[in-house]
């Protein structure tokens, strides 16, 4: 404790002396974190480790290695804290740093206690050590996200999805409407902002911990729920959906939930989990379609299963169909009104396309997702999920439980993996599309987590090892990741590969309103700003430079050029800004010097190129152009390549 109070009075002096010395504030904060680090673990090991008996103590390497996951740790919150503080409540710098030095001091105190000097845990059992690293890290993880929800510029993909948001509908090309309901609410309740985009995401991360947690419980026990909401903390993926706001994030909230209940109605024969089911899996296809998957899932379970084949016989599985349907006709109806564009979209386009052996793209892909360490161990798992039957000397009705619990586990997640597997085999795949289908076995690698190294075999109790690592390094690069995009690192510049990364979205934001403001008082007229990309570009404008009250011009998207472009080709039409000055914006020359776009207009200018800037520094650039819309443009997509689809 004394170590601590010393730590964070060194750090508040050495804030703000070298504030006032002119350092900036983020430079400041590191500086001062480093020394006041530096004396907390100085003074800790000068303390603490005499008290400490040497059969206690880890070998030097992994105490180092310990006590970086901490300091890291504390440091990618401090970050957070610091510029929320700043950006979104508006204290001043000498104010914010007041409650990052209290995360700080937090994350140090907790994370020595609990985790560097291990005396503390030695009388704890292995479960309650697991219980005790899940409560830590899933907390950790919670504020880690809301810290940083609203000070990270919104990713292309989600600056599109909230021009969803902006032309509310019952249904979109390339996605159902969940999204945009979604993100119309939270900007409702939270303004126009990065935090009012996202708090949805973090809202659907709880409800895809809480129906995992429920999940767990009846499969594997409670302690196993415990480490399975760890996972659903710490593994890319679910780390993600809980930050960024794409159809990702309600999917897997509504995945979560329409397996929780079709292991109550399977495995558990309650009737009354058919309705939770339906209203689960009717919410998860107005997220996205692939939820669906669930429905040949269940066939196959309550085929193969002897007790869940009685329910071909009763009502309540048609009445959840039922139930899914209705909740799901808004997007029927929007497909019914416009020649079942998304469906096709979203199937004959996908299967008619060019051949493309993707299968080793999507298997590093789910590698991506949960880790290459997560994913051994569902597989391991799932390959090796009636051994411990076989050894086991039980009764013949507890090895029929544990037969289900693990039909269950296998058929909810081979037979979503199958068709992706397939897919893959002649078509592009998607890394994002297999993250939900991995719910289902977590609860069995929690399980093989807390298993007794008696009971399990060599490889097993190898991945037990590795995971504690694995946790520990996917939540550090998830923090300073996180940490690089709101600060960057002091002395070195940022880069900015549009429109991949959202490092300097802002500050191009800024630059093309001040090009549309330009642009204004040279004609007296209102522009348009369109960029020549599929949707990236001009979604971030619309977000950063027009806003939603088109204030500095109006974002349209390339489709009036006649080029596709997703909605955008739905929102705005050719005959709409006929005959006004627009601005085009790109991030290469080709697509900026394309000698297809002076037949839109009636005059079209010279390419020019400007530099993106964040604090004093170039970190990237964009070419535009600006002219007038012919009158009554002639619209031939035939001289256009056709767009990829968009996941």
């Amino acid at each position: 404790m004394a170590a601590g109070l010393v730590g964070m009075g060194i750090d508040l002096l050495a804030f703000l002396a070298l504030l006032g010395l002119g350092l900036g504030v983020m430079s400041a904060q590191l500086v001062s974190f480093g020394l006041s680090t530096f004396c907390l673990f100085g003074l800790s090991l000068r303390w603490v480790l005499p008290r400490l008996g040497g059969t206690l103590l880890p070998p030097k390497t992994e105490l180092s290695g310990r006590i970086a996951v901490v300091v890291l740790l504390a440091l990618a919150l401090r970050s957070g804290v610091l510029a929320s503080a700043a950006a979104l409540v508006g204290l001043p710098a000498p104010l914010a740093i007041l409650p990052a030095i209290g995360a700080t001091a937090m994350v140090n105190v907790l994370g020595a206690g609990f985790f560097i000097w291990p005396g503390a845990l030695a009388p704890l059992s292995r479960t309650a050590r697991w219980r005790l690293a899940a409560v830590g890290v899933v907390a950790y993880s919670v504020a880690l996200r809301l810290m940083y929800l609203g000070v990270t510029e919104l990713m292309p993909q989600e600056a599109y999805y909230w021009n969803y948001a902006q032309h509310l509908d019952i249904g979109y090309l390339d996605h159902p409407p969940m999204v945009a309901w979604l993100i119309w609410i939270g900007t409702g309740l939270f303004g126009n902002t990065e935090f009012g985009v996202r708090i949805a995401a973090w809202l659907c991360w709880g409800a895809t911990a809480f129906f995992s947690f429920g999940l767990a419980v009846r499969l594997f026990g409670r302690s196993a729920a415990f480490v399975t909401v760890l996972l659903v903390a710490v593994l890319p993926f679910y780390f993600g959906t809980g930050l960024v706001m794409t159809p990702d994030a309600p999917l897997t909230a509504f995945w979560a939930g329409t397996l929780y209940f079709l292991e109550r109605a399977l495995r558990g024969g309650q009737a009354k989990a058919w309705w939770g089911a339906g209203l689960c899996l009717g919410l998860g296809l107005l997220s996205k379609y692939t939820i669906g998957l669930l429905v040949p899932a269940s066939f196959l379970f309550m085929l193969i299963d002897v007790r869940a084949r009685a329910w071909f016989r009763r009502p309540e599985p048609y009445l959840a169909g039922l139930v899914a349907a209705l909740v799901f006709s808004p997007v029927i109806i929007w497909n019914l009104q416009n020649d079942l564009a998304s469906f096709a979209f979203q199937s004959t386009r996908r299967v008619g396309g060019s051949f493309r052996f993707s299968l080793p793209e999507l298997m590093l892909g789910i590698a991506g997702l949960l880790t290459p360490i997560g994913l051994m161990a569902a597989v391991g798992v799932l390959w090796l999920r009636e051994r411990g039957v076989r050894r086991a000397a039980v009764a013949a009705e507890v090895q029929e439980v544990d037969r289900r619990r693990w039909r269950f586990v296998g058929v909810f997640t081979l037979v979503p993996l199958s068709v992706f597997v397939v897919f893959s085999l002649f078509h592009m795949s998607r890394l994002n599309w297999t993250g939900p289908l991995w719910l289902a076995v977590l609860p069995a690698v929690a399980a093989s987590l807390l298993a007794a190294s008696s009971h399990i075999g060599g490889a097993q109790r190898w991945l037990q090892r590795a995971f504690v690592p694995t946790i520990a390094i996917t939540l550090v690069l998830c923090g300073l990741g996180l940490g690089y995009l709101v600060a960057g690192l002091p002395g070195l510049q940022r880069f900015s590969p549009f429109p991949a990364v959202p490092v300097a979205w802002r500050d191009f934001g800024a630059q093309a309103a001040s090009l549309a403001e330009e642009v204004r008082a040279s004609t007296g007229e209102e522009p348009v700003l369109i960029g020549l990309d599929l949707y990236n570009v001009a979604s971030q404008l619309a977000f950063y430079a027009a806003g939603p009250d088109a204030v500095h011009g109006m974002s349209v998207g390339r489709g009036v050029l006649g080029q596709p472009a997703l909605m955008y080709g739905y929102w705005y039409r050719p005959e709409t800004v006929g005959g006004r000055p627009a601005v085009l914006f790109g991030f290469s020359q080709r697509q900026i010097e394309n000698p297809l776009l002076p037949r839109s207009f009636d005059g079209l200018g010279e390419v020019q190129r400007r530099d993106v800037t964040r604090d004093g520094r170039v970190v990237g650039h964009f070419f535009y152009r600006i002219g007038r819309l012919k009158a009554q443009p002639a619209v031939d997509g035939s001289i256009f390549a056709l767009p990829s689809t968009a996941d």
